[in-house]
């Protein structure tokens, strides 16, 4: 019927004895689904989260070296800045930003994984398609969408781990007073388009692989530990980009980065294109946001 906007139905093939009947089965999952779906996914990314925050840390110190005018020197390593950690700030200093980040990967995971199978559905319904472009485009949506709601928090833990003394709330206020609440967005582009891609790329291509390997060979999962390799591999330079964004002050005299792509440029030309890829290892070893 035209004009028809009612959720959408499929014909769902079911065999009673030897007939096939064709019955009609509603294809949004229920509300409970959603929401177990939603608590699940940021509990388990919660948790992955608090194990793994050190290397966080560290990945977003690395990315952090010679920001400013005139700072130049060799780039210090992982061990380097482990050491220099614990010796200046103390072994606590390692979990710097954990409450922003545990709320973050609370709201973040489970609207990202929520609403992968919802969204799925819709464009099924709109598209009368579940290709990989679909299954790619409905992961992008839902990883930019999480991004969009949850860049705020992610501001404020990244100020956090690079300041021992800072405490949450008074880094909102100084961050609004300085930008207004439009700073609670900086970095928003580049987070934005990691988050498409890193979901897309990774979630949406093992999603396809497995369906192949289960129907064409013997073996029942996918290797998502290549695809986080992957993905990892294309998104660095977007999260690098992203950190030093969200770390900018707003004042005219200390704004080095106008936006994403002249944020780029100027770490390629200052720093070497392999500057973009800083905390490298950090990320592939924990296989960020999977």
């Amino acid at each position: 019927m035209i004009g028809d906007i009612s959720p959408p139905d499929a014909l769902i093939p079911v065999v009673e004895g030897k007939a096939e009947v064709r019955k009609t089965k509603n294809l949004l999952p229920p509300l409970s689904a959603v929401a177990s779906h939603f608590g699940t996914s940021g509990l388990s990314v919660a948790l992955a989260t608090g194990v793994t925050h050190p290397l966080d840390v560290l990945k977003v110190r690395l990315q952090m070296q010679h920001v400013g005018l005139g700072q130049r020197g060799p780039v210090i390593g992982m061990t380097g800045i482990l050491l220099q950690l614990r010796k200046n700030e103390g072994p606590r200093s390692l979990y710097l930003g954990l409450t922003p980040a545990l709320t973050r990967s609370v709201l973040y995971g489970g609207l990202r994984l929520g609403l992968y199978e919802p969204t799925k559905v819709s464009f099924d319904w709109a598209f009368g398609s579940t290709t990989v472009l679909v299954k790619i485009a409905s992961r992008a949506f839902a990883g930019a969408f999480s991004t969009a709601l949850t860049n705020p928090v992610e501001v404020v833990k990244v100020r956090l781990q690079m300041n021992p003394n800072a405490v949450p709330m008074a880094q909102v206020r100084e961050i609004v007073s300085k930008g207004g609440i439009g700073a609670l967005w900086k970095g928003f582009g580049p987070a934005m388009v990691r988050s498409a891609a890193l979901t897309a790329s990774q979630l949406a291509t093992y999603d396809e692989t497995k369906r192949i390997l289960v129907t064409q060979t013997s073996l029942e999962e996918g290797f998502i530990f290549i695809y986080g390799v992957v993905s990892t591999l294309i998104t660095a330079p977007m999260d690098m980009i992203k950190t030093r964004l969200m770390m900018q002050h707003d004042s005219g005299s200390s704004r080095i980065y106008r936006n994403g792509f002249h944020c780029g440029y100027k770490v390629v030309r200052k720093e070497g294109p392999m500057a973009l890829y800083k905390g490298l290892d950090k990320k592939i070893s924990f296989l960020e946001d999977i």
